[in-house]
């Protein structure tokens, strides 16, 4: 016989749209949902049926962390030299709880060290370990003296079209769902800094063309202009970061709004600029290095990108010292602060569009019938304070149904 769950006298955020209905109800079934909407409107349910008064609490769907980073251990992002894979493995397992304990119940990987997020993904999919749901990525794909060419158990060097598609079918053989792909590089790095292409565009298409037919996805870290556009050219997915965007590239993303989703990952440079100190770095070196200017560019691409219509995931390259793994939601608070957003604008940025990159099948992100019932109970209004979504203690996580502990 199948559960029913009724959660009632919700402020219900759907994330259909921006709006919330007072004295809602969710039905869910197992672990699907059959009703979102005023209790009003409620059909007629089991007799069976199990209610939950939530007393007025914010009731909305578990949000999507697409820039995911399980395997960083919140090392200084100038930290040198391997973390033993065992290591490694155990810093993950204790990152996927915290992630889903911060209301994250999905999670898109941007690389991973070794093969640790398969493993990962695995044990949360049997129930082994707890986590969100998990699509798994590789080592980071590079090329020599692109901005990932350096030894430990995250990169992944190769060149030309032929040697790319070999990398890529040995990651289809270690069962990856996401390859990531490093198309520019950092502001730091002095070998491939942004706008300086790791890749020509023959290298990147037979990268995407690869991974397609095979049914893996594409994330391509994406700085400048000129790499976003080889990005959108080739069918990459996930575009992170995409600070310095002129028209054309504004353009060419929104041509392709359906099929491509940006997530700006604002946190490191907005944490390197207030943090840098703590890391022995003067503020005029980091004034030097322009990553004042990228924060600035990054805000005027946003606004553009909003009024384009192109689909704006959170994810902030989380698990470094200044950006540490359980601050997620921190990319909330810079979505409405340095973005303009309006707070139901950036949940919807971490619901829907997020679900909808995990899952184009749309069964992730908004409380609909047949939805998976991964939601969240917040003792607080973030529509009122973005910020009540940085404090776990105030959420209850609920999980294809169940209540997470």
């Amino acid at each position: 016989m199948p559960t029913n769950t009724l959660y009632t006298n919700a402020k219900l955020f759907t994330a259909g749209d921006e709006n919330v209905t007072e004295n809602g109800t969710v039905w869910v079934q197992d672990d699907t949902v059959v009703f979102a909407g005023n209790a009003a409107a409620l059909p007629s349910t089991p007799q069976a049926s199990r209610q939950i008064d939530l007393q007025g609490k914010f009731l909305m769907p578990g949000m999507t962390e697409t820039h995911a980073h399980l395997s960083f251990a919140d090392a200084s992002p100038f930290a040198i030299g391997a973390t033993s894979v065992e290591d490694a493995t155990i810093t993950a397992v204790g990152n996927a709880q915290l992630m889903l304990k911060a209301g994250f119940t999905s999670a898109i990987s941007f690389g991973s060290t070794y093969k640790i997020d398969v493993a990962l993904r695995d044990a949360i999919n049997s129930g082994r370990l707890s986590g969100p749901r998990l699509l798994a990525a590789g080592r980071d794909l590079g090329a020599t003296a692109s901005n990932i060419d350096s030894p430990g158990g995250l990169s992944q060097i190769a060149d030309g079209p032929w040697a790319l598609r070999k990398a890529v079918r040995e990651q289809r053989r270690d069962r990856v769902n996401v390859v990531k792909i490093f198309l520019d590089g950092e502001a730091i790095n002095a070998v491939n800094p942004p706008g300086e292409l790791s890749f020509c565009d023959e290298e990147v298409v037979a990268v995407v063309e690869e991974a397609h037919r095979r049914g893996m996805r594409v994330a391509c870290h994406a700085r400048s202009a000129a790499a976003v556009k080889q990005a959108v050219k080739a069918g990459v997915d996930f575009i992170g970061h995409a600070n310095y965007l002129d028209q054309e590239a504004v353009d060419a993303l929104a041509a392709k709004k359906d099929q491509i989703v940006v997530g700006p990952a604002i946190a490191w440079e907005v944490q390197y600029v207030a943090q840098c100190e703590s890391l022995g770095i003067s503020k005029a070196t980091v004034r030097a290095q322009g990553y004042e200017t990228e924060i600035a560019e990054t805000v005027k691409t946003v606004e553009k990108l909003r009024a384009a219509g192109v689909r704006l995931v959170v994810g902030g390259d989380y698990g470094i010292s200044i950006a540490p793994h359980g601050t997620y939601a921190k990319d909330l608070e810079y979505f409405v602060d340095l973005f303009s957003m309006r707070p139901a604008e950036a949940l919807i940025c971490a619901t829907r569009n997020g679900g909808q990159a995990m899952d184009p099948q749309g069964r992730l992100g908004t409380l609909t019938n047949g939805a998976l019932a991964d939601m969240l109970i917040v003792d607080g209004n973030p529509l009122e304070d973005i910020t009540v979504m940085q404090q776990a203690e105030k959420l209850q996580v609920i999980k294809g149904g169940r209540l997470i502990l």
